[in-house]
């Protein structure tokens, strides 16, 4: 049984499916990050303990992907406001 008021709209529901995809997305890729990140860092400290620490590159690097990915993902949609708004800008070019 459902209970929603929209679930028979098939564009609500293709946009609710990408959007949980998209989150699903994010996760396995910030899993993937901590794993191989935790691998760098053990074979740094196998290798070289209190050496230099080069596994800041691959952290630091990976991890502006990371954040990228994850305002891509969980910013706020546009209000219909500002979509109007914009479509009223272009419409005027």
């Amino acid at each position: 049984m459902t209970t929603g008021t929209n679930t028979g709209d098939p564009a609500l529901r293709q946009a609710a499916v990408t959007h949980l995809r998209k989150k699903r997305e994010f996760w396995q890729h910030a899993f993937v990050y901590v794993v191989i990140n935790l691998v760098i860092n053990l074979i740094w400290l196998f290798t070289t303990p209190g050496g230099f620490y080069w596994p800041m590159f691959p952290l630091l690097g990976w991890g502006i992907g990371i954040a990228f990915h994850a305002l891509d993902v969980f910013s706020p949609q546009p209000s219909e406001h500002t979509i109007e708004r914009e479509m009223n800008r272009l419409a005027r070019r």
